[in-house]
């Protein structure tokens, strides 16, 4: 059982380079709000659920609030390459941080995979009859060396990338918003009638906002990054800080402010929503011309960005755990600063999830889809329970490392908890997420089973 004292993490983070810089890490807090998932799977998001997405996406944003919070809450207290996997042992024990942080490392590896995929699409567009597997294999190379070279280097290509991201949103946005008020020259306002048409805000009814809430919900993956990159800044706890402060208005402003901006301007019903993307879809309303690849080349740029940071994050939760004593040694291994074998080992992972895709698409590739369907479902609990039993452990023994708060404590840490079981309960419902709620589920047990087991063989030493 973990000890009752709250204790720095046994990890040597001492090993690791603190490379990145203030503005890198505000940054990456910024453009990492704004993850692929908001451009390519919002589009279904909207079909299903009509004008109530905009309450979808504010639910589900309130629930990563809390998250956000909560794990900024410990973060700041002890910032950690492991970030909630370290949490999660020194407050459950390790076979927690064994779960957390391995299931989280097949999520991170398995999407490094379906970007690659996902890019290389968009390049195929572009050069036609190059073969998409050639520019993924090109995409990992960039990035392998990139994050095997220096945590500098990350840190640098993710600032471009997030600002190239926060630009275009942030432009999409005010087109939007100028269009939506009838300023624009050759458009007129489409007032409220999109938002109050047939069907109102719930077209689909409450099956379509269910629909839309669980869109939304994994849209959302990629806040954690921050917390892991934080370990090696400069000012590791005010990156923190600062990062899991700002998070309330960027959620609201990128994600419930364009999708509310988008089915103003556009009937949530268009074709063109789903076919051609809904950002594309506004901005061809608007009149923008050359909408589509101006939006391919930002989608393009955010699916880059997440190959880069999940690279990255994924590298250093390896590290963590096997600093920990939960994984191979070899793997924890730094060289320059950098834990170079787990780097390597994470993008061969990667890559292979793409080589299944092409060999095995129907059943391996599909099972791996479905193993880390409800992944993040798993470690945002972890996070909710590592909290409640932290929280007041640290009060009790370092009350000076609670820079961030938890807000309303303990209560919204359970209205999160119980937020997460209805989700649960909702995926149980939904036929399209049944499997992959069963999936992770059964990975979860997996692997809290074999982290239990290595948690009472070290004991017995």
């Amino acid at each position: 059982m973990p000890s009752s004292t709250v204790k720095a993490p046994p990890e040597q983070n001492a090993a690791l380079s603190h490379g990145l810089k203030q503005r890198h890490l505000s940054m990456i807090a910024l453009g990492g709000v704004i993850g692929a998932g908001l451009f390519v799977g919002s589009g279904a998001g909207i079909a299903a659920a009509g004008p109530s997405i905009v309450l979808a996406y504010a639910l589900s944003g309130l629930l990563v609030m809390l998250v956000m919070r909560m794990l900024g809450e410990m973060s700041a207290a002890y910032p950690s390459s492991g970030s909630f996997s370290a949490h999660a042992e020194r407050a459950v024990g390790p076979w927690a941080g064994f779960t957390a942080g391995w299931s989280f490392w097949v999520l991170l590896c398995t999407a490094v995979g379906l970007e690659g995929i996902g890019a290389a699409k968009i390049v195929t567009g572009w050069v036609p009859g190059t073969p998409e597997w050639a520019w993924v294999a090109l995409f990992m190379l960039v990035f392998l060396g990139t994050n095997l070279a220096a945590v500098k280097n990350f840190g640098e290509f993710e600032f471009w990338f997030a600002a190239l991201k926060v630009g275009a949103i942030s432009l999409f946005l005010v087109l939007g918003v100028l269009a939506v008020a009838g300023v624009l020259p050759g458009g007129d306002s489409p007032g409220l009638s999109h938002l109050t048409g047939e069907g109102g805000l719930l077209p689909n009814g409450t099956d379509g906002l269910v629909v839309g809430l669980l869109a939304s919900i994994f849209a959302y993956g990629g806040l954690e990054t921050v917390t892991i990159a934080a370990a090696e800044s400069e000012n590791p706890v005010k990156g923190v800080a600062t990062a899991v402060r700002t998070a309330m208005w960027r959620i609201a402003v990128f994600y419930i402010g364009s999708m509310a901006v988008i089915v103003t301007l556009v009937p949530w019903d268009s074709k063109a929503v789903v076919e051609k993307g809904p950002y594309v879809a506004a901005l061809d309303h608007i009149g923008i011309p050359g909408a589509g690849q101006l939006m391919n080349v930002v989608v393009f740029v955010a699916l880059l960005s997440a190959m880069n940071a999940n690279i990255y994050g994924s590298s250093r939760i390896a590290y963590s755990l096997v600093e920990r004593g939960q994984g191979p040694r070899f793997l924890g291994r730094v060289s320059g600063g950098v834990p170079r074998i787990a780097v390597l080992a994470s993008s061969v992972f990667g890559f292979l999830c793409v080589v299944l895709s092409y060999w095995r698409p129907d059943d391996v590739f599909a099972w791996l889809l479905n193993m880390i369907g409800a992944v993040i479902l798993v470690v945002w609990i972890l996070i909710a329970v590592s909290q409640l039993l932290l929280r007041r452990r640290i009060e009790r023994e370092a009350p000076e490392r609670l820079v961030v708060r938890m807000w309303a404590f303990p209560w919204l840490t359970w209205v999160a908890l119980a937020g997460m079981a209805a989700v649960f309960v909702l995926m149980a419902r939904e036929p399209a997420t049944r499997t992959q709620l069963y999936w992770s589920g059964g990975m979860t047990a997996v692997l809290a089973a074999v982290g239990y087991g290595w948690q009472r063989a070290r004991e017995r030493r």
